[in-house]
């Protein structure tokens, strides 16, 4: 008996052990679905995928909601927290659309540090890494300080002096709730990151490597950085507060100076110029910069930078079906301001006025080349219509006239219009649809998308911010040289050495408005300036068009138009100054009481 149970409790053990065998081996499994960290730095392809994975943290300009319906250039058709922006209802517990929105992620906090945490940890890795070849590991550290220098640029422009973290963040670290940085350590370092990344990398970027971060394009975001730095939103300061701006230390005229010099760094590469500078008619200056936007590098000598995208990929770039106009099955989503189109001037270089006859009897002829390269309005030739369209236009014209009067006196809405046949509910409020960066030779749907690139940082950028700083420095001839250059390419006249001091400088503001149209450019450009409270409480206005004729199908028929501006678009727009920033987050002041300092401005 005490054999029999000497052998039960032998076998016993030999069960146990087995399992547990079995079940140490199961532990030490490594997960088919993940890759640890360790892993990623023995393996050179991996190590090129994480840094490619950061990549993404920089985002780009063309998701479904744009920046530019948080400024004065577009109304956002559909909502998804703009009105809070605009109408000045954010808060840190209510951040509009840059909570929780996809599109927005660029500019999020959370999402930020994210990416600047895999920066740290990418940099205090990759020198003990399995690449031996130190060609390559200079160039992954370049593009690492390129990049936390863009994330901290986005930090800034958004929230003001940041945190300022260089080494990956752990749960052991003695300090857990680092404060916020000032505003001139924040600029100062962000500078400094440009320049490691300048010193490592090669000028421009070529082949498999177009698209990473160059030489080129840390100097452009070292110009950009200083140009926001000169501005006056940050030496006025009205809070006075060391993470909102300047209080102390260098003065205005020595940061204009250095943005000044910044741009003219970039210029003195020698390897970037204007696309297609000299063009021979208005029709050709329209068709230059429309096919600016979709012209990748190396064709394209203006871009510095760009992000590249396929048709088969789902990134979050879509701009026909986004954008286009409902007529077409599209989206309608970020529709031109009529405020904007007011503000492109007539080709002779006057300003267009709706109290002029002329001009209100024909307000899209004669106009500067870049509203028919930017804006799609009522009679803008577009695409092949589908199908189901073709009984309402024949012509593949855009219709937004309000009411078409027929010969028998009924009255028929634009087939691209909220009231029109083809699914009314994605109609413009506003008359007008993109046509920026949209190709015209496709039909756009959620199964046919277009390739092409996102532009982070372009050479007309640079040239006008060269511009700026000179202008703000009384060097008014140096100034005027770099913005003809850009009116010629546009098909616009020139100034001569009469345009100097205030008159310049409005000039060159509504330059940079018509030029960088949509391209993240005016929601800062409007707060550093600290024209907002002007521009944002303007109510966002759209246009009603009426006209005769005799067959929809038909325009050659339509005759008596007639055009009246309206404040019809949706929403109060109303200016508050906490609006010159974002608040941080409320679940991040919980989480580090450092960072409540004054979070509404």
């Amino acid at each position: 008996m005490k054999n029999i149970t000497y052998k039960l409790t032998l076998f016993c053990v030999m069960l146990l052990a087995m399992a547990s065998c079995d079940i140490q081996e199961a532990i030490e499994q490594e997960p088919l679905d993940q890759i640890s960290e360790e892993a990623v730095w023995d393996d050179p392809a991996l190590i090129e995928a994480y840094l490619n994975d950061i990549y993404l943290g920089m985002g780009h300009g063309l998701y479904e909601v744009m920046l530019s319906s948080a400024a004065d250039e577009t109304h956002f058709t559909h909502g998804y927290g703009i009105p809070d922006i605009v109408e000045s209802t954010v808060s840190p517990s209510n951040r509009g659309s840059f909570e929780s929105r996809g599109d927005f992620n660029h500019w999020d906090w959370a999402d930020l540090y994210f990416r600047i945490q895999q920066v740290n940890t990418l940099l205090s890795e990759i020198r003990d890494s399995a690449i031996e070849d130190q060609t390559v590991i200079d160039s992954y550290v370049g593009q690492a300080h390129f990049l936390r220098a863009y994330f901290y640029h986005n930090l800034l422009r958004i929230y003001g002096g940041v945190p300022i973290l260089t080494s990956p963040a752990s749960l052991n670290d003695e300090d857990l709730t680092p404060a916020r940085n000032t505003f001139a350590e924040t600029v100062d370092f962000i500078v400094a990151e440009a320049d490691s990344a300048a010193a490592l990398l090669p000028v421009e970027q070529s082949g498999d490597d177009l698209g990473r971060a160059s030489a080129g394009a840390a100097m452009a975001l070292k110009s950009r950085i200083l140009l926001f730095a000169a501005s006056d939103l940050y030496h006025q300061n009205p809070s006075g507060m060391d993470v909102t701006g300047y209080t102390g230390g260098k003065s205005q005229e020595e940061m204009w100076r250095a943005a000044k010099q910044a741009a003219q760094d970039v210029m003195d590469l020698g390897a970037y110029e204007l696309f297609r500078p000299n063009p021979s008619s208005d029709e050709e200056a329209s068709q230059n910069y429309y096919e600016l936007f979709l012209t990748e590098k190396p064709a394209n000598p203006e871009t510095i930078m760009e992000r590249y995208f396929l048709e088969t990929r789902d990134d979050g770039h879509n701009p026909g079906l986004d954008n286009g106009p409902n007529g077409y099955h599209n989206w309608a989503g970020n529709t031109p301001l009529q405020n904007l189109v007011d503000d492109y001037e007539m080709e002779d270089g006057s300003e267009f006025d709706w109290n002029n006859p002329e001009h209100a009897a024909n307000p899209y002829e004669d106009r500067d080349p870049r509203l028919e390269a930017s804006i799609l309005h009522d009679g803008s030739d577009w695409v092949e219509r589908p199908s189901d369209a073709v009984q309402y236009d024949g012509d593949n014209v855009i219709q937004t006239f309000a009411e078409l009067t027929l010969p028998d006196g009924s009255v028929v809405p634009g087939v691209d219009t909220r009231d029109g046949p083809i699914e009314d509910w994605n109609g413009s409020y506003t008359g007008y649809y993109l046509k920026k960066f949209i190709r015209n030779d496709i039909q756009h749907g959620s199964s046919n998308k277009q390739e092409g690139s996102w532009i982070f940082f372009r050479y007309t950028e640079i040239l006008l911010n060269y511009v700026e700083a000179s202008i703000e420095l009384g060097e008014y001839a140096d100034a005027r040289r770099e913005l003809n250059k850009i009116r010629t390419r546009a098909g616009m006249p020139t100034y001569d050495a009469t345009v100097s001091g205030e008159e310049l400088m409005e000039a060159y503001r509504n330059e940079r408005r018509i030029e960088m149209a949509f391209e993240e450019q005016r929601y800062f450009d409007v707060r550093r300036w600290m024209i907002a409270p002007e521009v944002m409480n303007e109510q966002a206005q759209n246009i009603h068009i009426t006209v005769d004729g005799e067959n929809q199908a038909d325009r050659s028929t339509y005759s008596n138009y007639n055009y009246q501006v309206r404040s019809q678009v949706p929403g109060n727009r109303t200016w508050d100054d906490k609006m010159y920033f974002q608040p941080i987050p409320f679940e991040e002041m919980n989480r580090n009481d450092n960072l409540i300092q004054n979070p509404n401005y």
